[in-house]
Formats: structure tokens, C-alpha cells, sequence
């Protein structure tokens, strides 16, 4: 039993110079990470580009002169991403002395290479001139408004566009306005209004109450 006590006592003693050194390990080997990340054929700053340490989720990207800067630990792995550039990876080394790095990063562009077009003349001049004639032109935009300006395609565009926010709200209103205008009795029959049976004819001339299919 004696033996036990003692065993924890010295254990109680040992464990904080362990946690300390094990602090003082980790604090030396933290490290402030700058560069600058260039074009591998012409050096030019490269801004906007990701600098992530890998397997953290701590990173920070390149300024509008390609200069970074991170706070990271000695032997992280450093992940250098663009949208336009092979991503690149670097290594702090384990063995650096002090608590700064610094370090060039040269990228090169993503280039997609096409297929081989071949691109070959007509056989006679003839034969283009009847081609360029008979080729058929996409609308341009001046005429797509021209086609949506005629008067049969702006009755569909009317039956067939949604309202919109402030429409919707004025016919609601005028709903409600015909209904409370003639509250407590019977409204007028406008069968006999001139109006009404001119502005029937129109619609009717018009097609409004054709059926639709």
C-alpha cells in the first residue's frame, strides 16, 4: 500500500514537467510562414491564391502582390491552390532555426489542350457563294424584339405573363373596392351600360374568349 502512494505521488510529480515540456515543445515548434507566390515563366505576383495547411482547416490567401503570410508548425505540409495554376504542395522542414520562414513558390499555368481542328477551304468559289447565301442566321436581338412586338404576341405575352408584385396588389384592392363599394345591397347589371357591350365586342373581335387548347 505504501509502495502504491509513493508510486502516485511521484507520478502526480512527473506529470506536470512532462505536460510542460510537452508545451515547450510545441511552442518551438511554432513558426511564422511568409512568401510569395510567382509565375514560374514571367514571376509575376500571383494574388488570390489558397494557402491551406493540410489535414487543419486553417489557411489564408495571397495578396494582390502575391505575398501570404501564416502562422504554421515546423514540418506542415502547405497546400498552394488556383483556379488557373497546377496546385503545388510544400514542406516546411522539420530542422529550421528561429520561429520565421519564408519561402519563393513558383506555379505554372493549367493549360487544356483541344483537338487538331483542320479548318479547309470550299473546293470552288461557286460552291461558297451558294453556301453563304443558303446558310441559315440566328435572330439577332433587334429582331427577337421585332417578333415580340407584334400585336398577336403581345395578347399572348398579356395572357400569359404573371403579375408582378404591385399588379397583383392593385387587383386585389379592386376587388376588394368592388366588394365593399356595394355593401348592403344588390350592384348595378351593367347589360344595358353601352360601355360594357363595346368593350365585349372588342374582346370578342380580339379572340379573348376563344378556347384555348
Amino acid at each position: 500500500m505504501k509502495k502504491l502512494f509513493r508510486f502516485l505521488i511521484l507520478l502526480a510529480l512527473i506529470s506536470p514537467l512532462s505536460a510542460n515540456a510537452q508545451f515547450e515543445k510545441a511552442r518551438d515548434s511554432v513558426i511564422q510562414l511568409f512568401g510569395i507566390v510567382t509565375t514560374s515563366d514571367s514571376l509575376e505576383g500571383i494574388p488570390a491564391v489558397s494557402v491551406t495547411i493540410r489535414g487543419t482547416n486553417r489557411g489564408t490567401i495571397t495578396n494582390k502582390d502575391g505575398v501570404f503570410s501564416i502562422a504554421a508548425l515546423k514540418g506542415d505540409v502547405i497546400e498552394f491552390s488556383h483556379v488557373s495554376y497546377e496546385p503545388l504542395v510544400k514542406t516546411i522542414p522539420k530542422n529550421i532555426e528561429g520561429t520565421q520562414h519564408g519561402m519563393v513558390v513558383l506555379m505554372t499555368k493549367d493549360v487544356k489542350y483541344l483537338p487538331v481542328a483542320i479548318i479547309k477551304p470550299r473546293p470552288t468559289k461557286e460552291q461558297f457563294a451558294r453556301d453563304f447565301v443558303n446558310v441559315s442566321v440566328a435572330d439577332d436581338e433587334m429582331e427577337l424584339i421585332r417578333k415580340n412586338n407584334t400585336a398577336s404576341m403581345r395578347r399572348v405575352l398579356m395572357r400569359t405573363t404573371p403579375l408582378d408584385g404591385r399588379e397583383a396588389t392593385n387587383m386585389q384592392l379592386n376587388k376588394l373596392y368592388e366588394k365593399t363599394k356595394y355593401q348592403g345591397q344588390v350592384p348595378p347589371m351593367n347589360i344595358f351600360n353601352p360601355a360594357a357591350w363595346s368593350e365585349f365586342i372588342q374582346a370578342w373581335k380580339r379572340g379573348d374568349f376563344r378556347r384555348k387548347n
